[in-house]
């Protein structure tokens, strides 16, 4: 198992209570179901507070099959085309290891061979283009040669935008990460995260951010800037963040290449809020914050001379985007959204099916490749898409032995 029930304590109960309080309703108690309502999803981490992921399920396959390479980044996928064959055939990847060297992996000979790309909603898309398969025009200049013209390679890309409040805690809150979710009607995802600690936790977790909800310099510029006014049990940001995310969303964008260097991270527009719908939704789901927070099982969680106008304002502070911030933003939740937009990684599209790959995830306009990941999803749920990817994985694997097994059938038939 890598999913598990978790523990309800006392300020994930208050907002759990504080949704059902603010009409997200019915109450659907704990499933990995994505129903109306207030629910409580599951944990990656089990009783004894160890950590499970995908890794775990390595312990039901062939070892004697399996050979995983560290810090082997690929750069390019090779293709040929010989005799008669009337479409390229990915036959290997060119990669390099940390010391910098440069290697060549050959697929062995067989028809039922093939890549399989998993390198994630910007890394898949990235890989393609630099093996050749993109947008024509933008290939050739940066001078890689074109072996399949698709256009819609780094097209569609999205990004669930979240925007978070952080509400100060006259008592001592636990250290969770979002066990309760609000599934609204109107396509957003209300959740909770708190901690006794949250500056100095999350910092460790994240030192490398510089941006985003759980970054480092969110908790030390919130701490400086506006927990001074506060009693001193608070000041090591005593409390947790209550949160919305947009799910689908409707908005799109794309990713170009920077230049040749895989290491190098592509250029990625989101378009975040472009769509007049999505905005509307996160200005829906903030105010459904403001009521979860205004609610009576939130009322000893939170400091209640503090208004909800002045937790807008100080989540203004925090360092979530490079954007500017305007002056009525604490009054217009409209602009609110704009200016404290964020990620939380959720990002999909960019070989979406139908339109780079087939519906058996086959790359369209090549042989023997497929990509298999976030990158080809054309929707992504407010929750952590972790469970829908592996899931991905599992549905893909099957299908592939599948495949395999025909082909075996067919040539027995024939012989």
């Amino acid at each position: 198992m890598v999913a598990f029930e978790p523990p309800m304590l006392q300020r994930q109960s208050t907002v759990r209570d504080g949704l059902l309080e603010a009409g997200i309703t019915p109450y659907n108690s704990f499933t990995y179901d994505h129903m109306y309502g207030t629910k409580i999803g599951g944990t990656i981490f089990d009783r004894d507070e160890h950590r499970h992921t995908a890794a775990d399920l390595l312990q039901y396959s062939n070892p004697d099959g399996l050979r995983v390479l560290l810090h082997a980044t690929v750069g390019r996928i090779l293709f040929r085309q010989t005799g008669g064959a009337a479409r390229p055939v990915a036959h290997g990847v060119v990669f390099h290891d940390a010391a910098g060297v440069r290697h060549r992996a050959y697929l062995n000979d067989g028809a039922k061979n093939e890549i399989v790309v998993c390198a994630g909603a910007v890394g898949s898309p990235q890989l393609l283009m630099l093996s050749g398969v993109g947008p024509r025009d933008h290939l050739e200049s940066l001078g890689i040669e074109v072996v399949v013209d698709q256009p819609m390679v780094g097209q569609s890309m999205s990004d669930n935008p979240m925007n978070a409040i952080f509400v100060p805690s006259p008592t001592p809150v636990e250290v969770s990460l979002i066990q309760v979710v609000g599934i609204t009607r109107f396509g957003s995802f209300i959740e909770g995260a708190s901690g006794s600690n949250f500056a100095s936790h999350y910092s460790q977790i994240t030192r490398e951010l510089r941006f985003g909800m759980f970054s480092a310099q969110s908790g030390q510029i919130f701490t400086i800037n506006d927990m001074n006014d506060l009693p001193a049990a608070s000041s090591s940001m005593r409390g947790g963040f209550i949160l919305e995310k947009i799910m689908g969303p409707l908005s799109t964008g794309h990713l170009d290449l920077k230049n040749k260097n895989p290491d190098d991270n592509p250029s990625v527009t989101f378009n975040y809020f472009k769509e007049p719908e999505d905005l509307q939704r996160c200005v829906k789901g903030i105010e459904t914050i403001e009521k979860v927070i205004q609610s009576k099982a939130f009322s000893r969680f939170r400091f209640q001379y503090i208004s909800t106008e002045e937790l807008l304002r100080m989540a203004l502070n925090f360092p979530t985007n490079l954007l500017p911030k305007h002056d009525n933003a604490s009054k217009s939740v409209e602009q609110f959204c704009k200016d404290t937009v964020m990620t939380i990684w959720h990002y999909h599209g960019g070989c979406q099916v139908g339109q780079v790959v087939d519906k058996d995830y086959k790359v369209v306009g090549v042989d023997a490749l497929r990509v298999v990941d976030g990158s080809t999803f054309n929707f992504s749920p407010g929750t952590n898409p972790q469970a829908t990817v592996m899931m991905l994985g599992r549905y893909v694997g099957i299908k592939i032995q599948n495949e395999r097994r025909e082909t075996d059938d067919e040539v027995e038939r024939k012989s």
